[in-house]
């Protein structure tokens, strides 16, 4: 998925927040942010679809990273990187083995 949106300038207020993202396909989709956090200097965010709530309560998330398009606006992206993407989804697992039952989306 190649998510891209508008981010806040403020970053602690996503959290909780609900979102509209754009898939390659153009179709939209509600997105819940449900942790962020900065790793060596880059926001990462984890975030689940509203409209996808399994039976068994274990939710998949997206984890999307911050970054400029080329007209200096901030958007979220998908992380391409595979060490990249597998350090950032560990550091999310640990964040969330406490907190509730998730798991990340590798699509």
């Amino acid at each position: 998925m190649d998510e891209k949106n508008m981010i806040p300038e403020n970053e602690d207020a996503l959290q909780g927040e609900f979102y509209t993202l754009t898939d390659e396909d153009g179709n939209e989709l509600q997105f819940e942010v449900i942790g962020s956090a900065e790793l060596n200097g880059q926001m990462y965010y984890a975030m689940v679809p509203v409209d996808d709530q399994p039976e068994d309560g274990v939710c998949e998330y997206v984890i999307l990273k911050a970054e400029k398009d080329e007209d200096g606006e901030d958007i979220l992206v998908t992380v391409d990187d595979d060490d990249e993407f597998d350090d950032v989804a560990d550091y999310f697992d640990d964040m969330f083995s406490d907190e509730a039952d998730y798991d990340v989306n590798v699509d």
